[in-house]
């Protein structure tokens, strides 16, 4: 006789991109045991494709998980992860009053949201007649490109892969990035100004992101020390 079948409960949150309301479910043991197995490889490609077969999978395969930014895809797998083994994650934190202390730190998940800066916009005025629209990274892009984070070394492949069209004239000239070769755009981004490539980073710098800020009070010092816990990996070390 077939062994019977175990409900799993269904839970619903809402997308921080398009504020969609969608519905998931924690993951399975076959499924964690797939992620643990890819953080103990500790290459970061297989523990990002985990992630995403996961979110994929509890999210019923109704989401278009590989073009979804970076972002939507953390937050809802902190958020199935919550359901799945807790959701409450202990942490050490590095102290910076002093930089060699760590305090111990509990953190409910369901608190964590992705913020946003205020002056944060997708479009960037390179020149008065010129300027870039920008989109944000994805999971597929950092998997293409195998990267964890957006570093100095790894930029301007980053931005070349986040320009969704480069303007003239106030929008009457318009050029598509995949109509360019990937030489041909690093040169267009190494011909900018320093002014120009730091307006380009502050769209990075100030782009929705899992982030937590809270203070905690160093136990050697007894002074308080304000943590921002920020991106996926931050909530699970």
């Amino acid at each position: 006789m077939a062994l019977p079948k175990l409900n799993t409960p269904t839970y619903e949150l809402e997308v921080p991109s398009t504020d969609e309301k969608i519905k998931y479910r924690p993951f399975l043991v076959k499924e964690e045991k797939i992620l643990m197995m890819a953080m103990e490889t500790e290459e970061n490609k297989q523990t990002i494709q985990a992630v995403k077969d996961i979110v994929h999978s509890c999210t019923f395969e109704k989401l278009d998980v590989a073009n979804l930014p970076m972002f939507d895809i953390e937050y809802i797998f902190l958020n199935i992860r919550a359901k799945s083994v807790g959701e409450t994650s202990k942490l050490k934190v590095l102290c910076q009053d002093d930089g060699k202390t760590y305090a111990d730190l509990e953190v409910n998940l369901n608190e964590v949201k992705v913020q946003v800066d205020e002056d944060h916009t997708n479009k960037i005025e390179l020149s008065e007649d010129m300027g870039m629209i920008m989109t944000y990274p994805t999971l597929e892009s950092f998997i293409d490109l195998g990267l964890t984070n957006i570093t100095p070394a790894n930029m301007l492949d980053v931005i070349g892969g986040c320009i969704l069209q480069i303007y003239e004239e106030k929008g009457e000239k318009v050029y598509d990035p995949k109509d360019q070769t990937k030489k041909e755009l690093e040169e267009f981004l190494e011909s900018f100004t320093t002014q120009q490539f730091q307006d380009v980073q502050k769209f990075f710098d100030t782009m929705p992101k899992l982030k937590y800020e809270v203070q905690v009070t160093n136990p050697k010092t007894k002074k308080k020390n304000k943590i921002v816990l920020q991106g996926l990996n931050d909530f699970f070390v």
